[in-house]
């Protein structure tokens, strides 16, 4: 399994979208405002703090990160091998310095509040915002199966 960590600026009721453009995963979907893949010897918590520094040009603390929910996801079919990952879903409403795209992987950016979400959003990111604003996160949220 391949862990990620994704990172959910919230400003009041708002949250930090990007919408992803030439990457070629869910191009012109709006996604988290940071998500990455955590690397050999780096802790999750450092993952989402170096992805968030990469992606949108902010400093954030580890310590003040919270975890929303972990999700165990597959985007398995009957015709190809199972795709299986641990997505960590974490929330900071502290950071230093002002969100910018810093790669070319964000056409844009976009503050949206909980009830008044753009669309597309990656599904399955979607479905972390939507448990977020309605109260319903569970500690762990299966996706796909």
């Amino acid at each position: 399994m391949i862990p990620a960590a994704y990172v959910v600026l919230r400003r009041g009721d708002e949250v930090l979208l990007q919408l992803r453009r030439g990457t070629g995963y869910f191009d012109e979907y709006w996604a988290c405002g940071a998500a990455g893949h955590v690397e050999q010897g780096e802790s999750l918590l450092a993952a989402a703090a170096r992805e968030t520094r990469e992606e949108l040009g902010v400093e954030l603390d580890e310590t003040a990160l919270t975890v929303l929910t972990v999700m165990h996801r597959t985007g398995g079919a009957p015709h190809r091998a199972i795709e299986e990952r641990i997505d960590v879903f974490v929330s900071a409403r502290e950071w230093r310095g002002e969100p910018r795209p810093m790669e070319d992987k964000a056409a844009e950016l976009g503050w949206f509040p909980l009830d008044a979400l753009p669309d597309p959003v990656v599904p399955h990111e979607l479905a972390v915002l939507e448990a977020l604003r309605d109260g319903h996160l569970s500690p762990i949220t299966p996706y796909g199966f």
